[in-house]
């Protein structure tokens, strides 16, 4: 009788051990599930000090904010591109900070206009030119865009309008002081680069 009395009570502390420990488990689960909860919804505000006096801004989430992203930097990269002056230094200037957005394939057309004479011509006419961008498609889901724009050619002898479309990927990479979006455009290309108009002007 006695030893069942002690079998009973082993039992009866083996089942409340056990039952201490599964509860304790379930306890400390829920408070790390909860704390990490808390940790993620801290991230997402800031505080901006007003008169040393923290005032809570929320803080927008990247994820939402990254088509526009994609889209300013695809257009900053336009304009730097193809926007120059007859000076040297400068076209030089530009199309470093243009390298900065993009791979490879920004430096291979790079060189293929250079080859051409393009930078030359540039220099050789007084030309100026600017870029006006019509609209930027991109497909969130692929990462490709198609940038629309007009580019004018301001030369001594005449103004050309010219049609631009060109299409490339997106990729995502760290931010940096020559690179604010954290986006590197990828197999870059011209799709349509062709005259609008030209416009003569007076030699007098």
């Amino acid at each position: 009788m006695l030893i069942k009395n002690i079998e009973s009570k082993i039992k009866l502390a083996t089942f409340i051990s056990l039952g201490s420990f599964f509860t304790s488990v379930a306890v400390v689960s829920i408070v790390c599930v909860y704390a990490f909860k808390q940790v993620q919804s801290s991230r997402e505000n800031i505080y901006i000090l007003d008169k040393n006096i923290p005032i809570m801004a929320t803080q927008t989430s990247m994820a939402l904010n990254r088509p526009a992203e994609y889209k300013a930097h695809v257009n900053l990269f336009h304009s730097i591109f193809f926007s120059l002056t007859p000076d040297d230094k400068f076209i030089e200037y530009q199309m470093k900070n243009a390298m900065y957005l993009i791979d490879e394939s920004g430096a291979l057309q790079y060189n293929n206009l250079k080859e051409k004479g393009y930078f030359n011509s540039i220099l050789s006419s007084s030309s100026v030119l600017t870029i006006e961008t019509d609209s930027i498609n991109i497909d969130m889901e692929n990462k490709h865009f198609v940038y629309y724009g007009k580019q004018k050619i301001d030369r001594r002898s005449s103004t050309v309008i010219r049609s631009l479309i060109t299409e490339g990927n997106l990729k995502d990479i760290p931010r940096s002081e020559n690179n604010a979006h954290g986006v590197l455009i990828t197999n870059w290309k011209t799709i349509e680069n062709k005259d609008l108009s030209n416009v003569q002007k007076n030699s007098f």
